[in-house]
């Protein structure tokens, strides 16, 4: 069993949390919701609530084994938060997976690492990936193995987001 990492703020995209952690629980996962210290819970776009397990400020990146960014507004407030930016860019350096979906890829900026990166993204922010050095592609799924990163575009992707995320993790049960 994998143990993800979630990061989230408020007015993430409700449906990019809520879709991959029931896939990846069904799959035998543990997901974890982290934000700021001090937050209990989150509100997504849509009105759900999510309740937050740990602070930014408390995890440790060794007590992971894949990173997990939804969409919406929330990556764009994370990647202005070093903590977020550190963690992504660990992830990003290491063997273990991340994923992400919709605007989610906008925190990959921050990191320094895009130019080495194969990704998609929601429409709007596929020119600032590319003006930041990624290869981009219009795809629902697309997977970079040299950084174990899955990226796709929106919501309408999910079904196919969550199977290659699954699939990504099958050999961690």
């Amino acid at each position: 069993m994998s143990k993800i990492a979630t990061i989230i703020t408020d007015l993430v995209e409700d449906i990019e949390v809520t879709s991959p952690k029931e896939a990846l629980e069904n799959a035998g996962h543990e997901v974890v919701i982290i934000s700021n210290e001090g937050v209990d819970s989150v509100t997504g776009k849509k009105g759900t609530t999510f309740a937050v397990d740990a602070s930014i400020d408390t995890i440790n990146f060794s007590d992971f084994d894949a990173l997990l960014i939804p969409g919406g507004f929330s990556p764009d407030q994370l990647r202005t938060d070093e903590r977020y930016v550190t963690l992504t860019k660990e992830f990003l350096t290491s063997e273990k997976p991340v994923f992400a979906i919709c605007h989610g890829p906008q925190l990959f900026i921050q990191t320094g690492l895009t130019k080495e990166l194969t990704l998609t993204g929601y429409d709007s922010i596929r020119p600032d990936l590319t003006y930041a050095g990624a290869t981009v592609k219009d795809e629902p799924v697309v997977i970079d193995d040299t950084y174990h990163l899955i990226t796709s575009r929106n919501p309408d992707d999910l079904d196919a987001f969550n199977q290659a995320i699954t699939t990504a993790l099958e050999g961690n049960k």
